[in-house]
């Protein structure tokens, strides 16, 4: 087989297998991207050995995740304060209608945090791989983080409204479906090269461009990109997961105890923080937050591929956070019973 019809059918194999679990999964009402981590799985060298995660499936996973999180930007206007968001509980979210809620938007102004803290994380990660954390390394991460989140969402979208009367000027036949493309991939390059992950500049590009999604069609125009890359992140996720270790009692008593605590941790001290909204607000914000994200899977990811964590480790994170993204999804739609969202979103304009 050439190189041209390999690639094609690996492509085949992996979106064919994504969006078919996907789908299996979202008829049994859970989360589709469960059933996309899934597909890596099994594809994936523990398994039946049909796709290796290379250089090839790698790249689109990078560039998936970037879609991913910019797609979450678009969604969420700057008037809801700083939000972002991991792209598994962005998903869950989603999913239930409730992006837009007083909850919601808490859930993923707190997400901004996590995100920093995750490429803090991603810093000792790659001290240790080295031979020692550098400590002035992880001051200087966490100050560059800080100061590029602000500096883009205080300017970001004055400098879009500048830009918006040259637009329709453009020859391009989507001038403003290539601006946002340009900005996404600047700010993803922008932030690689402070030292945090794509997923931030991604994140922030879409932010910018919020207020001008609706005007510019802009959700209409991405979500295909994103409907074709997103999967083969989470994909890529599932490949890395050796089965084998399942088989080890040790393990799985691990991952019962590290859920546990996961789901714990969140409900108490995310609940506890929102109690001054009302505790149903604090429950619906602590449930919120269970589902982690691809900020604390890319961490678990490069530590992988550094040797710096183990193979046990590595499945022992993903399946905490596959199983805190399944127990998340029906909390969620019994917190938010339908009508919430619109009457909620309407309440806050």
């Amino acid at each position: 087989m050439d190189h041209s019809a390999k690639l094609l059918l690996n492509l085949f194999l992996i979106y064919g297998a994504a969006k078919l679990l996907a789908e299996i999964f979202e008829r049994l009402r859970q989360p589709a991207v469960v059933g996309e981590i899934l597909a890596g799985t099994l594809l994936g060298p523990s398994l039946l050995g049909w796709v290796q995660p290379g250089d090839m499936l790698a790249g689109l996973a990078e560039i998936g995740v970037i879609f991913l999180l910019f797609t979450v930007g678009l969604e969420t206007r700057s008037a809801a304060m700083v939000a972002t968001s991991v792209g598994i509980t962005a998903r869950v979210l989603k999913d239930a209608n409730v992006l837009f809620t007083r909850a919601a938007r808490v859930i993923l102004g707190a997400a901004v945090l996590d995100d920093i803290l995750g490429m803090i994380v991603l810093a000792v990660v790659t001290s240790l791989s080295a031979g020692g954390i550098k400590y002035m390394q992880l001051a200087i991460v966490a100050a560059e983080a800080i100061s590029f989140t602000l500096l883009i969402l205080l300017f970001g979208p004055r400098i879009v409204r500048r830009l918006e009367p040259a637009v329709p000027g453009l020859k391009s036949s989507n001038p403003a479906f290539v601006l946002s493309i340009l900005l996404c991939l600047g700010l993803s390059l922008a932030s690689v090269y402070i030292g945090m992950a794509a997923i931030i500049g991604a994140f922030l590009a879409g932010l910018a461009l919020a207020d001008h999604s609706a005007k510019w069609r802009l959700h209409d125009k991405v979500q295909p990109v994103y409907e074709f890359l997103a999967p083969f992140f989470f994909v890529y996720l599932g490949t890395q997961v050796n089965v084998r270790t399942l088989a080890q009692r040790d393990l799985l008593e691990m991952v019962g105890v590290v859920c546990l605590l996961a789901i714990a941790s969140k409900l108490i001290g995310c609940g506890l923080a929102s109690l001054s909204m009302g505790w149903k607000d604090a429950l619906r914000v602590g449930v919120g937050m269970v589902p982690r994200g691809e900020v604390g899977l890319i961490v678990a990811a490069v530590g992988l591929s550094l040797h710096t964590i183990s193979d046990r480790i590595y499945t022992v994170v993903l399946l905490m956070s596959m199983i805190t993204t399944l127990v998340a999804p029906p909390l969620l739609r019994l917190l938010f019973p339908a009508g919430t969202a619109p009457v909620e979103m309407a309440a806050n304009e």
